[in-house]
């Protein structure tokens, strides 16, 4: 999908770097057409070798883990493609063109937005009919505008679920529970992973319906939290770790001037990931961590229980957490429709823009090298760090 391949070259020694963490995850954010970004993101961290081996993600971002962890390594990058370029087929012929110039650019890219509102997108949704709210409660179809068999038929053509359930990637998706507002990941660990794991963590109501599983409906994680990285930072285990957040909606932004902006700012602040939050709150864990071992350490070694020497081996054994925390940053010409506008061309600058960064990333070495001591480093990054 990139048409301008490793712009610069890749350090010889970003694989060692790299290789010196026991875990490298990439953690992909719900942000709808957006999506196209992490797919970019994703290219050139495989074309640099650097291949995680656990990926998570929640709505869009659960789509995209599992067609990159349900594909072997030769098919990941085609299999993204196919699966953009079947959702953003529709606009390829029909709206491929446009006058230079941010305005005329926006005005294409809100009939394009409109067009997924009338028309939903090919092998992803399709609007009910009839509308629900012309149907009685509880009839099949009342509680959600949008029908999303397609995306079930897409999955099971493009994610080779065997493949994820082999194990040889950890895999989870976050949804919510609607009967009881309780937060779960689905996790090859511990599930055999279906499609309909995967578009339970995709179900943004009112668009999209809840999805059963084994008798729980569910709906999309971004209801209660856009993103897994909580998920993979409380785990028992405590391995260095370097981590690819992908975000696709920055919490910071310019003071709305009008209502679109302030439409499109609720919008951004509600779905970013509160990563700042989710790392403060893990260093301020692993602070008390280290100073439990310290306060161990002073109890003579025929004093220690079971449970000392327990917490002691598990905090000398615990390695170093690294995030490169990756945001996309819109367009001047975007705006609140930028998550359900599907157009070939939007996807296209998404994808391309998400190669970029992520290259301009992995030639800062120094954001990638393993901290030396136990405890958790954030890099923020975005086009403004070059």
């Amino acid at each position: 999908m990139s048409s301008n391949p490793r712009t610069r070259p890749l350090p010889a020694d970003l694989c060692d770097i790299v290789n010196s963490y026991e875990r490298i995850a990439l953690v992909f954010q719900g942000g709808g057409a957006l999506g196209a970004y992490q797919a970019g993101v994703y290219e050139a961290l495989a074309e640099a070798g650097c291949e995680p081996n656990w990926i998570s993600g929640v709505s869009i971002g659960a789509i995209n883990s599992a067609l990159i962890a349900g594909n072997t390594p030769e098919n990941r990058v085609p299999r993204l493609q196919e699966f953009w370029d079947t959702i953003a087929g529709h606009t390829k012929s029909t709206m491929s063109w446009a006058p230079e110039g941010d305005i005329f650019r926006q005005l294409r890219n809100q009939m394009s937005a409109a067009m997924t509102i009338m028309r939903g997108q090919p092998g992803f949704f399709r609007p009910r009919v009839p509308n629900p709210w012309l149907l009685p409660a509880g009839a099949s179809g009342a509680t959600s505008f949008y029908d999303t068999s397609p995306l079930r038929d897409t999955l099971l053509k493009l994610v080779d679920f065997d493949l994820i359930n082999s194990r040889q990637k950890r895999f989870s998706v976050g949804a919510v529970n609607v009967r009881t507002g309780n937060f779960i990941y689905f996790d090859n660990s511990e599930h055999v992973i279906g499609p309909e794991h995967i578009m339970a963590s995709g179900a943004l109501p009112p668009g999209f319906p809840a999805v059963k599983i084994e008798g729980e409906y569910y709906w999309d994680g971004g209801v209660v939290s856009n993103t897994p990285l909580q998920f993979l930072l409380d785990q028992p285990d405590h391995p260095s770790a370097l981590v690819f957040q992908v975000d696709l909606f920055s919490a910071r932004g310019p003071l709305p001037r009008d209502m679109y902006d302030v439409t499109e700012r609720q919008k951004d602040i509600g779905y970013s990931s509160r990563t700042r939050y989710t790392t403060d709150v893990f260093r301020r864990v692993q602070d008390l961590r280290g100073k439990l071992f310290e306060a161990l350490q002073r109890i003579p070694e025929q004093l220690r229980s079971e449970e000392d020497r327990a917490l002691i081996d598990d905090y000398a054994s615990s390695g170093p957490v690294n995030i490169c925390h990756l945001i996309y940053q819109e367009k001047s010409y975007e705006r609140e429709f930028k998550d359900y506008e599907f157009s070939h061309d939007s996807m296209r600058d998404h994808w391309q823009t998400g190669y970029e960064d992520t290259v301009r990333t992995l030639q800062r070495k120094e954001w990638l090298k393993k901290p030396d001591d136990i405890g958790i480093v954030v890099h923020d990054i975005h086009r403004l760090n070059d």
